[in-house]
Formats: C-alpha cells, sequence, structure tokens
C-alpha cells in the first residue's frame, strides 16, 4: 500500500480514472480524500506547511490537517456547509415545484414520487409516533430526504469533483457532508433539542425531572436513577451522531480504497470497477438504511418526549 503509483500523464485519463498517481503513497492519497476544506484562524506565530511563520493570525484555508486543527473550534469545513445546504435547497426545489404542479388526477412522474415519499413518511410516523404535533411529520420527511440525499453523494465517483476542484484551485474538497462528524451531530443536537423542548413543554420542568430522577429504581436511590437516566438521556444524541458518521465514513473509505487499484495497471483496474460497481450498488441499501434510521429514531424520541411515565 505504500509504494509509489506509476505516473499518468494524460490530464484526461488521469480525470476518467483516478487521482491516486498524484500521489507518493496510498497513504497520502486517502489523507487527502479524507480532508475537509476547512476555513479559519491561523494563529499569530504559527508556522505553515511552507514555512512561513504567521507574524499575526490570519484567516485563511487550512493547507492538511495540523492546520485545520490549529484553527481551533470556530474553524467551518467549508465543503460539508456547501454540500449540505445545497442538496437542502436542492430537495426544497423539487418538492415546492411537485406541490406547484400537483394535480388532482392520476398523479405522474415527479407529484407520483413525491406523493409516495409523503405517504410513506406518514406511514412511518402513524406507527411510531402515538401522540399529536403537527410538526413531527415535516420533521421527519426533511430528516430522511436530507440524511438520504447526503448519504447519495457517496456514489459519485471519489475522484470526480475533488479533480473538478483542484483544476480551480481548490487543495481538498470532501463532497459526502455525513461523513463529517460535524454534520451529523449538528443533526443529532437539533433533534436532541427538540426532545428537551417537548419533554418540558409536555410534562413540565417538574415533570421531566422527576422522570429523570425517579425511575426506575425507589425514590431514595434518585442519584443512581439521575445517573442512568442522564447517562441515556445524553446517549441519544451522541449514538444518533455517530451511527450515520460511522457507517458513511466507513463506505467512503473502502470507495477510496478501490479507488487505488486504478493506479495499479489495467488488470487491478478492470477489477477495481467491477468491485466499484458492486459496491455502489450494495451502497444503494447502505445509505437509504442509514436515513430511515435516522428518521425512525427522530419520530421515536419525540414520542417518548412526548409520553408520561407513571
Amino acid at each position: 500500500m505504500g509504494a509509489r503509483a506509476a505516473p499518468i500523464q494524460n490530464p484526461l485519463k488521469l480525470n476518467l480514472i483516478t487521482m491516486a498517481s498524484e500521489y507518493a503513497s496510498s497513504g497520502e492519497y486517502i489523507k487527502h480524500h479524507l480532508q475537509n476544506l476547512t476555513y479559519g484562524e491561523l494563529p499569530a506565530g504559527y508556522e505553515r506547511h511552507d514555512g512561513e511563520i504567521l507574524s499575526q493570525s490570519l484567516w485563511t484555508f487550512a493547507h492538511g490537517a495540523e492546520e485545520a486543527k490549529a484553527m481551533g473550534f470556530w474553524a467551518i469545513n467549508v465543503d460539508s456547509m456547501l454540500f449540505s445546504i445545497g442538496l437542502g435547497v436542492l430537495f426544497l426545489f423539487f418538492f415546492r415545484m411537485a406541490a406547484k404542479k400537483a394535480t388532482t388526477g392520476v398523479p405522474a412522474g415527479l407529484q407520483n414520487f413525491v406523493e409516495w415519499i409523503i405517504e410513506f413518511i406518514d406511514s412511518s410516523v402513524r406507527g411510531s409516533f402515538s401522540h399529536k404535533n403537527a410538526l413531527v411529520a415535516p420533521l421527519a420527511l426533511t430528516v430522511f430526504i436530507w440524511v438520504f440525499l447526503m448519504n447519495a453523494m457517496d456514489l459519485i465517483p471519489v475522484d470526480w469533483l475533488p479533480y473538478a476542484a483542484s483544476m480551480a484551485g481548490v487543495p481538498y474538497l470532501k463532497v459526502v457532508p455525513s461523513t463529517d462528524p460535524n454534520v451529523t451531530f449538528g443533526l443529532s443536537l437539533s433533534i436532541f433539542f427538540l426532545v428537551l423542548y417537548y419533554s418540558v413543554k409536555m410534562k413540565g420542568a417538574g415533570g421531566f425531572f422527576s422522570e429523570l430522577a425517579f425511575q426506575p429504581f425507589p425514590k431514595f436511590l434518585f442519584p443512581v436513577n439521575l445517573l442512568l437516566e442522564g447517562v441515556g438521556l445524553i446517549a441519544k444524541p451522541i449514538s444518533l451522531a455517530l451511527r450515520l458518521f460511522g457507517n458513511m465514513y466507513a463506505g467512503e473509505m473502502i470507495f477510496i480504497l478501490i479507488a487505488l487499484m486504478f493506479g495499479g495497471g489495467w488488470i487491478l483496474a478492470l477489477f477495481g470497477g467491477a468491485l466499484q460497481w458492486a459496491w455502489a450498488v450494495f451502497h444503494i441499501l447502505i445509505i437509504t438504511l442509514q436515513a430511515f434510521i435516522f428518521m425512525t429514531l427522530t419520530i421515536v424520541y419525540l414520542d417518548m418526549a412526548h409520553a408520561e411515565h407513571h
């Protein structure tokens, strides 16, 4: 895996096959594809990748993981934001277009697809949510479609968009937002805040605290109850985020490893093409399943927030 890849002279051939041959080792190739395009502030006195020592703090794009780490908490992964927001806008655009063109007759085309999705979401909500809340079904629809679209970016060959970006001078481009833990935690924390809001709204602050402190053991063991229930509560957004991130990150890593085979000659390239196709077909199930799981757990957590335990 550490051997130098054979150079490819024709840039068009490079675009069609892989970028792996540009790197001294497969490790560099993998690191490059897993690096986000990060924008943030480097502190004064920091030594950059090219040896420059900053005399004052500088807002810039990170060149590598070390610079991204030095930028700290307020750095932003521009590529993750760009693709996630862009996919959200795409979702709103097509669903709005379907709503504007909806007719009372037999649906066809986009309207038929959108109605099928809405019926699927509606049946999922009815099966998992036993209370009344007009927010839950639209939220479930948004979560499912948005997560699915972000996951589906994994089906685009790993070198196409990064190569196009490099031609425009962009050093890094990570195109699958759900392989960024910042995105998955942002989604899960939003759901968590809704769970807390409705827990307090439906049960009152006292009722919510009683639920945490006085179950499942007798009331005099409230410290134990509070510890157990508190850990269980905090584990919800963490597990929600890490499940999505872990599965999508692993899938992206497999695509990257398969792409390395294209730099090893025509025999390996043909074998890699077959593997890539097979994994992409299987990955369609994974990206759909992960979106469904994220949506279902969102519905279940909100149902638990509405329920009163006695």
